[in-house]
């Protein structure tokens, strides 16, 4: 391929126009081995996340309620990850753009399938990071949904990492090892890029991790602010639920079914669990809840022990109003139709008059407003 007119040969396509040492191979791969660590560990979160929230059929039973902290770790882990990678994939984006300029662009089909590869791997984890940051903000400004989205994005740029590793594999191999002397200006700029994920990893990490609270300076929420010191993900007024229905009553749907009034709700044993609402934005909050264990709601309508439970929240519509859950949470001892938070009656806000919460679930599935429990 001809080089370009000299015409063209300005800019960034001009000889010498990358001046930096550091846009090297052994720069590229200390940072691209942080940045895979950071990406698998955002992966296989997610992929958990997603199976605790839509599990397929053949999972469904087999979720475990324990560890009680278990989505809280994991969804806080994955958040944390997935900030603590955009500087990390600013860093290594910066130490290999001169190759955009390189000419010819492709030397054989193979190059070219290779750079396209790459562009695909770029874009997708670009989007993917930026669509979970915005997510953490709760700010959808795009027209297509984000979990499937974020989903599916997900799986393209771990398979296009995967792949990238596999072509560069002889080049990351030579450059795995340090080799003495080392370029000072490299130390100095992996300091940088270290102190930078930490900084934002300190700043942010505390709206779940307890001991860094203090430091909870650029995360969107506070996981101790809200009605009982806890956040609040969905008001009441968003779901239409600012009141409850003067004749509520809880309906419990079974071979024997029956309905039960708040007077009649609070007559029954009641139970005390302390549990953390963990949310998909990365936040999570644990309070103490008093109220009715599902498993003796379900077991005073014949439910067998193996059963699901399908519950229904009073408001008019949301993705979340009706919500399954899996005999192995239902029949946890620590599950409950919670009454009260923190030693207060339930707030409208945090699903006033019983909502429900459970160990190891993510927070959209701890309905609030729930006037219905079917035996499946």
């Amino acid at each position: 391929m001809p080089s370009p007119p000299d015409t063209l040969r300005r800019g960034p396509l001009r000889e010498g126009s990358f001046t930096s040492a550091l846009h090297e191979p052994r720069t590229t791969v200390v940072i691209g081995r942080w940045l895979g660590a950071a990406l698998l560990t955002c992966f296989l979160t997610g992929l958990l996340s997603h199976a605790l929230q839509e599990p397929p059929t053949w999972l469904r039973d087999h979720l475990p309620s324990r560890p009680v902290d278990g989505y809280r770790v994991t969804q806080g882990l994955h958040v944390i990850a997935g900030i603590a990678a955009i500087p990390l994939l600013g860093a290594k984006l910066w130490t290999v753009y001169p190759r955009l300029f390189e000419w010819p662009p492709a030397r054989s089909v193979l190059h070219a399938l290779e750079r396209l590869g790459i562009a695909v791997l770029v874009a997708s984890m670009l989007l993917e990071l930026f669509t979970g940051l915005l997510n953490t903000l709760q700010w959808y400004p795009w027209p297509f949904p984000f979990r499937q989205t974020h989903f599916w994005l997900g799986w393209l740029a771990t398979g296009g990492l995967l792949l990238h590793i596999a072509a560069k594999g002889p080049l990351i191999a030579e450059h795995w090892r340090r080799v003495r002397p080392g370029l000072a200006q490299r130390r100095a700029f992996l300091g940088a890029v270290t102190a930078s994920v930490a900084v934002v990893t300190l700043t942010t990490a505390g709206q779940t991790v307890p001991w860094l609270r203090r430091l909870d300076l650029l995360a969107p929420r506070r996981p101790d602010i809200g009605p009982a010191g806890l956040p609040i993900n969905r008001t009441a007024a968003q779901a239409g639920t600012t009141t409850a229905p003067a004749d509520w009553r809880l309906r419990v749907d079974g071979p024997q079914p029956y309905e039960l009034t708040m007077d009649q709700l609070l007559a029954l044993p009641q139970h005390e669990a302390h549990l953390p609402i963990s949310c998909v934005e990365g936040w999570s909050a644990a309070a103490y809840w008093s109220g009715v264990r599902v498993r003796d709601l379900l077991a005073r309508a014949g439910a067998p022990a193996s059963a699901r439970v399908r519950v229904t929240s009073l408001e008019a519509d949301g993705p979340y109003r009706v919500m399954e859950m899996p005999a192995t949470y239902a029949q946890d001892p620590l599950t409950l139709l919670a009454l009260r938070v923190n030693g207060q009656v339930l707030n409208a806000d945090h699903g006033y008059p019983a909502r429900i919460i459970a160990p190891n679930r993510p927070g959209v599935l701890q309905t609030k407003w729930v006037v219905r429990m079917e035996v499946l």
